[in-house]
């Protein structure tokens, strides 16, 4: 990878408080998990404060994960000039805001518009502060300062959303966004005090930004996301039925399956990221077939209570490996819409949710069982592979401009 690039697309700021910066955007991540995943443990309860059906709460899932892949781009191409800082603080006000909305909501209609506007700042956000925490190393550290981010997301599947949804669940569904408003603002106070200014690029604009969508490596990285992801989602969204009903492990300890869940993923975010500092693409390699094997080993392995839940810890720690190469594989094949390129990331994984739980449902439909979508994601994450050695194979013959 050209140093060029490197250096092009992170130069380094300097701050007299780095970890506590990276920190501040990390915990913008705890608060977005936690509204994000938890609200699939209280549907039960969130269908009975509403009055609605089944599919009528997973629309409110949808309706946020929609929200993320509109206001990736959007937000993050509109706020191309502003300085990342007070983007990022935009960002964490609005997200806050739309779950305080949430909270009050009084009818099916109002929560769906509420649950979708919510949804809006989560991919911009972490576009950003990916920027930012790039910007604050050296540019052999880029990996690393993104992947401590990430692993906000993660974290919050450890301790915030097991801790969320005891609380809807004895206390209240709603008391969810009440928690996440609070984080929210906990955010806005760590990122004002810590996240140094930045001044926009001179030559920043939607224009430029939205370039980045012109560039083939831009579109082939988002679709490793989305298939390569895709196999992670189809096996995560029906890890209770799977657990319960396959692997025979009684419906109390879920939490404990969502928290190795969590721990897997907190793991392969730190150590994605230390692969993606010595090669993106060599990480890429690697890592998808690596995911399709846990797949087809966790679809064996789940039949039995004790080797299930070591493979959950390791479907969650292979699966996040992915993300900080894919973060910074788009920093690189953008480097002038670094914000942009970014938000995508998560555009594509919310595409990755929504694509892997199709096909895991279907396959569920047509009578495969619930082992069937580990396998489907282990097809994905073949398919994954398959792009990602094009987009190398193309990389060679007409490498990033810098």
């Amino acid at each position: 990878m050209s140093s060029v690039v490197q250096t092009s697309t992170a130069s380094k700021t300097k701050s007299p408080h780095v970890g506590a910066a990276i920190f501040a955007l990390a915990m913008g991540g705890v608060g977005i998990g936690v509204t994000e995943f938890t609200m699939m443990g209280l549907l039960k309860e969130v269908e009975q404060g509403l009055g609605i059906s089944t599919p009528e709460a997973g629309h409110l899932i949808s309706a946020y994960a929609l929200g993320v892949v509109v206001g990736a781009p959007l937000l993050a191409a509109v706020g191309a000039k502003l300085p990342r800082k007070y983007l990022a603080l935009g960002l964490m006000l609005f997200f806050t805001l739309a779950n305080l909305t949430s909270y009050v909501a009084p009818d099916y209609g109002s929560m769906l518009v509420s649950r979708f506007a919510a949804g809006l700042p989560h991919g911009a956000f972490f576009g950003v502060a990916a920027v930012i925490a790039a910007s604050l190393v050296s540019p052999t550290r880029r990996g690393w300062a993104i992947s401590m981010v990430m692993a906000g997301l993660s974290v919050s599947n450890v301790i915030g959303v097991p801790a969320a949804t005891w609380v809807g669940q004895t206390f209240g569904w709603r008391l969810l966004f009440l928690l996440v408003g609070g984080i929210g603002l906990l955010t806005l106070v760590l990122l004002w005090r810590y996240v140094p200014y930045q001044a926009p690029h001179p030559d920043a604009s939607i224009r430029r930004e939205l370039g980045a969508l012109k560039r083939l490596q831009v579109w082939l990285a988002i679709l490793i996301g989305i298939v390569g992801f895709g196999g992670f989602f189809a096996t995560y969204t029906y890890i209770a039925h799977t657990m319960t009903l396959v692997a025979g492990i009684p419906g109390s300890l879920l939490p404990i399956v969502v928290a190795l869940y969590g721990l897997g993923m907190v793991a392969g975010t730190v150590v994605g990221g230390r692969l993606a500092d010595k090669s993106v693409m060599g990480t890429l390699y690697w890592v998808l077939p690596g995911i399709a094997v846990a797949l087809v080993v966790y679809a064996v392995a789940v039949h039995w209570p004790w080797s299930a839940l070591v493979m959950v810890f390791v479907v969650g720690a292979s699966g996040s490996m992915l993300i900080p190469a894919l973060q910074t594989r788009l920093l690189d094949a953008s480097p002038d819409a670094p914000s942009l390129a970014s938000s995508l990331n998560h555009a594509a994984l919310n595409v990755a949710n929504a694509l892997g739980a199709f096909l895991g449902g279907l396959v569920i439909a047509w009578g495969w069982g619930f082992v069937a979508p580990a396998l489907v994601g282990a097809v994905l994450a073949v398919l994954g592979f398959g792009i990602a050695l094009t987009s190398g194979v193309l990389e060679r013959k007409k490498p990033l401009a810098a």
